[in-house]
């Protein structure tokens, strides 16, 4: 259920997720006419979950992602010119076109960075949440990883810590189901990563990852309890990629195609579009209006990039502060 969101806000949210889609398919199809370097991992089919959680945030709120990180990016509130200079790895980038597409960061957005290494930022956005804590504003802090990640030491060191110091956290699962090639019943003792919560004394919470209006539902209550000092929560959001874990050519996907095709049913953008639709908030001639402008933004965007000059050799020590 939609709750008090109005149909504006919804209409925003089905935009947010539209710019997603498109912006990955873009990539997607740049990486492999050879316009883009380095590795693309798409977040096709996750976009509820990004926009879901990041609709409940305030914009001084901080975030970090992963290194499938571009629809965090944008659902906080990122400049599309600029991530798509950095993924053409171009100087007008984000990272001055020498960071790519899994280290974007904008810290006036309160989007700390996309990180390549699987559960690297947890720690970091956990001390973030402590930041927070300490400057007594209300802010909060969400930190985005995957099912493999939830395996990993630094997630239960932090979830441990934040439990321990009631830090203004959110801790958010994209659970997709695989960690790379590794289906996630392979690797995990329990079904819901969201029970691991009840050994560190903290609510877990299990939502369709494909509904925006739960995902958002589920946020809005975690960021609520986090602002009143209460602490973490740890919300498990079931979702799917539709891609394979990279683009790729000749990556193996060990996936059965059946399953893909269960969860193409499930499209979080298609079921959004057809809710606004039926509620009477979305008429056919609104939502082609929506595409050709997102459209439009992303034409202007990689028009920026190819504007844009590479960095130069003597460029490449800028910005580094060890070596």
């Amino acid at each position: 259920m939609a709750g008090n969101l109005s149909p504006d806000k919804q209409r925003q949210m089905l935009r947010q997720m539209l710019t997603i889609r498109r912006f990955e398919e873009r990539a997607s199809n740049d990486y492999h006419a050879g316009k883009i370097y380095g590795v693309v991992h798409c977040y096709i089919g996750e976009e509820a979950v990004a926009v879901g959680v990041c609709s409940a945030l305030e914009p001084t709120d901080r975030i970090i992602s992963t290194h499938r990180g571009h629809g965090h990016c944008i659902a906080k509130g990122a400049d599309l010119n600029r991530m798509m200079a950095e993924l053409y790895g171009r100087q007008a980038g984000y990272c001055k076109g020498k960071g790519g597409s899994m280290h974007i960061a904008d810290f006036g957005i309160g989007m700390l960075g996309a990180n390549g290494i699987v559960a690297g930022g947890i720690a970091i956005v956990t001390g973030a949440g402590l930041a927070a804590q300490m400057e007594g504003k209300g802010g909060v802090a969400v930190s985005f990883f995957g099912d493999g990640a939830s395996n990993a030491g630094p997630f239960h060191e932090c979830l441990n810590i934040a439990a321990a110091w009631k830090l203004p956290m959110l801790y958010v699962c994209e659970n997709n189901g695989w960690a790379a090639q590794t289906a996630a019943v392979a690797t995990h003792a329990m079904s819901d990563v969201a029970g691991r919560a009840a050994g560190y004394g903290i609510p877990g919470v299990v939502v369709d990852g494909n509904d925006i209006f739960a995902v958002h539902q589920a946020a809005s209550r975690a960021v609520a309890r986090a602002r009143a000092g209460e602490g973490p929560t740890l919300i498990e959001c079931k979702t799917y990629r539709q891609r394979a874990h990279t683009e790729r050519k000749g990556q193996p996907d060990p996936r059965d195609q059946a399953e893909v095709e269960a969860w193409l049913q499930k499209d979080p953008l298609t079921l959004l579009e057809r809710k606004l639709k039926a509620q009477g908030d979305l008429d056919d001639a609104g939502w082609q209006a929506m595409e050709r402008e997102v459209m439009a933004a992303l034409e202007r965007a990689v028009a920026f990039a190819e504007a844009s000059p590479f960095p130069t050799p003597e460029q490449a020590t800028d910005d580094v502060f060890a070596a």
